[in-house]
């Protein structure tokens, strides 16, 4: 029986190692801009905005919005379908 999480892009990653990616690629500053909450902002750390994020729901959400819109930026683009024009003789 399925329990549902094999469509969760979220499922087996911790809010830590979500932090710390989003941290890496945006930085600080580039975090607190997105989403601006003060633990991001005055004397960030993983360790205080994993405390703040845990027990506010509504800002754990944007930074899981924020992940997931990242992954989708990093996936792979299909390749163009051939052009299936008539070559006329």
């Amino acid at each position: 029986m399925a329990d549902g999480h094999e469509n969760d892009p979220l499922h087996g990653l911790t809010l830590e190692a979500i932090l710390t990616e989003l941290v890496d690629k945006y930085g600080w500053e580039g975090l607190a801009e997105r989403i601006p909450v003060r633990c991001f902002s005055s004397d960030p750390s993983i360790k205080s905005s994993l405390t703040f994020l845990r027990r506010t729901p509504w800002a754990r959400g944007k930074v899981e919005r924020l992940y997931l819109g990242k992954l989708r930026v990093r996936r792979p683009l299909r390749p163009p379908m051939p052009s299936r024009r008539a070559e006329h003789h």
